[in-house]
């Protein structure tokens, strides 16, 4: 059904959104004399500079009057705000209460509801959502004939064979329900997508319900004034997933887990749990038998499947126990085929491998004290008996989640010999900034610390001399970035060879697990 300037009032008075309609000196709660109400808008957009005859603009975050100026002279047909702009444009205004929860609700129509079409996932927690979403998806694709779609902070695929590089963890509204339709006019029947804290603090995924919710764990992370206030606010957020999901999957050791069972049990939503058996879990994991890196996955009290994973690390085993529980949890069982799928799973800069000679460096996403404490608890279990040198690569992002630098420091400092910090995302705050910032946090006497401005340079630095056969293995770790190509400044994307190529580059080789396309796969 086309979405036309009456069906949009109907819509937002029935969720109690609408609050006045105003065009020059007209105030009203229906369509403005002059204004045709059956006429159909061409398009809906946040962005003047694409809004044209035929466009509902919404003007949301922090939105100046002045940028209706940048409009085609014709203007939009309407713009939706909750305040009254009509000293810059002659098109009639639509005031809400909240333009953002308006914006979701409009999209959905505009866009003929897709998630109706589609069965969805949404995966949030801390760490791992994107490993666990490209694990599911892979097995899901391998079941459907193909027939799977992705949503992720690395990648979006929307047909099930072409992915592009994603711009925001959770798409705005407006954009997810577009990727939706294109998703199910593509013929795909499933969707799994990241949702981040962001996401409910400003209604990216408002009035959209799951199939499938997972939450996977929780550690303090973007706190900044920008993003959350506290960590009670970061948690709230994230907990919203299970009052939007029909049944959900839940981290057994998740810290705050029994608030969730409680969220849940007020929602009235099923709870399947997963875990390494420190906690009681419905899906467990553990170590297989033998010095191998095989793991075995299965239900509690259950056959345990065997499963060898192309990506280092206890936490992808765990990473892959919850997208085993997922699966069952939508009804389908993982042959072997599904298993395949999901152990060929790569993803650029995630626990991305690469060796010469006596040296081993990973380049990985790792970017708060939850996940360096893990890569390094890896590190630890893979080539702790080597007792090598481990040298650290990281900055900090600049203007948000400001406790994560201290949590970096914290979590490296007792643990690595080198610690290089350098340059990272600007926006707000320079690197340099935000590195001297760290290195205050610094009390380890005996860490070789040092600042290298230059991103590039500073991994040439980590990498160093290769060293004589038999002297003691280096293991470098470049975290951070994973496979951003550019650093985000106040004046927008700067291009960025990229931590992968550069390894690449400096070692002479391609990635160990990746090999020369670097893509994702799976």
């Amino acid at each position: 059904m086309a979405l036309t300037m009456a069906s949009t009032l109907e819509l937002l008075r029935n969720h109690h959104q609408l609050r006045e309609v105003i065009q020059g000196d007209q105030w009203t709660l229906h369509t403005p004399e002059d204004t045709e109400s059956s006429k159909p808008f061409t398009d809906i957009t946040y962005d003047t500079r694409q809004a044209g005859p035929g466009s509902l603009l919404f003007c949301k975050g922090h939105f100046l009057p002045e940028y209706l100026d940048a409009c085609d002279p014709e203007g939009p047909q309407a713009y939706v705000a909750q305040q009254d702009l009509s000293t810059h444009t002659k098109a009639p205004g639509i005031i809400v209460n909240d333009v953002r929860k308006s914006m979701s609700l409009l999209a959905a129509a505009f866009y003929g509801y897709p998630q109706e079409q589609l069965t969805l996932v949404g995966i949030t927690g801390t760490k791992g959502k994107t490993t666990t979403a490209y694990f599911l998806q892979a097995m899901l694709s391998r079941i459907s004939g193909g027939r799977a779609a992705l949503l992720s902070s690395v990648d979006n695929c929307l047909d099930g064979r072409h992915y592009q590089e994603s711009q925001l963890t959770t798409p705005e509204s407006l954009d997810l329900f577009r990727m939706m339709r294109q998703a199910a006019d593509a013929g795909m029947r499933y969707l799994v997508m990241e949702v981040s804290s962001q996401a409910y603090k400003v209604d990216r995924v408002y009035g959209l319900t799951f199939d499938l919710g997972a939450f996977l764990n929780i550690s303090p992370d973007h706190i900044s004034p920008i993003e959350h206030p506290s960590f009670e606010d970061y948690f709230y957020c994230k907990r919203r997933i299970t009052y939007n999901s029909r049944q959900l999957v839940l981290g057994a050791d998740a810290r705050g887990a029994d608030l969730i069972r409680q969220d849940a049990r007020a929602a009235n939503v099923p709870v399947t749990t997963f875990g390494d058996g420190t906690q009681q879990a419905d899906f467990l994991v553990r170590k297989a038998p033998g010095q191998g890196d095989d793991y075995l996955i299965g239900p509690s009290g259950g056959a345990m499947r065997p499963v060898s994973l192309s990506m280092d690390g206890d936490f992808n085993a765990l990473n892959a126990a919850a997208a085993l529980a997922m699966l069952t949890r939508l009804g389908l069982e993982p042959d072997a085929g599904a298993l395949q799928a999901m152990e060929s799973v790569r993803i650029a800069g995630r626990m991305e491998r690469f060796k010469a000679d006596n040296r081993v460096v990973y380049v990985d996403y790792a970017h708060n004290k939850a996940s360096v404490t893990a890569l390094l608890d890896f590190v630890d279990e893979r080539y702790g008996e080597r007792k090598p040198l481990i040298t650290l690569v990281s900055g900090s992002a600049g203007g948000k989640a400001i406790d994560r630098r201290e949590g970096i420091v914290a979590a490296a400092q007792d643990r690595v010999d080198r610690l290089i910090l350098t340059a990272d995302d600007e926006e707000g705050e320079s690197a340099d900034q935000v590195d001297r910032q760290m290195l205050g946090f610094v009390t380890n006497p005996s860490l070789d610390v040092s600042i290298v401005p230059d991103r590039a340079q500073a991994i040439q630095q980590a990498l160093g001399d290769p060293g004589l056969p038999g002297e003691r293995l280096r293991v470098t770790l470049v975290i951070g970035k994973g496979e951003e190509r550019w650093f985000k400044t106040d004046s927008g994307h700067v291009p960025y060879e990229g931590d992968d190529h550069v390894v690449a580059r400096l070692l002479g080789t391609e990635s160990y697990d990746l090999g020369a396309t670097g893509a994702a796969q799976g």
